[in-house]
C-alpha cells in the first residue's frame, strides 16, 4: 500500500518547518509538494529515503486529492 509524501513526513515524526529544513527548501515548497507531488525533483528522490526511511516506490506521487480518491474506490 502506498502513502501519501505529508504521512511519509508524519510517520518520521517530521514537523514541516523540521522536514524542510533537512530537504533545504522552504516550508512553503514542501507543502506544495505535499499536496501535489506530481513533480517533485528526482533529486528530492533520495533525500525522502533518508529522511523518511520509506522506499520512494511506497509513496503516492501526484495530487493528494486523487490520493484519497481512489481510497474511496477500493
Amino acid at each position: 500500500m502506498k502513502i501519501t509524501l505529508k504521512a511519509a513526513r508524519v510517520n518520521a515524526g517530521l514537523k514541516l518547518v523540521e522536514a524542510a529544513e533537512l530537504f533545504g527548501i522552504n516550508k512553503d515548497t514542501l507543502s506544495k509538494y505535499e499536496r501535489d507531488s506530481t513533480n517533485v525533483p528526482r533529486s528530492f528522490f533520495v533525500k525522502i529515503e533518508e529522511y523518511y526511511k520509506v522506499p520512494v516506490e511506497n509513496i503516492f506521487f501526484g495530487p493528494q486529492s486523487d490520493f484519497f480518491r481512489k481510497l474511496k474506490t477500493a
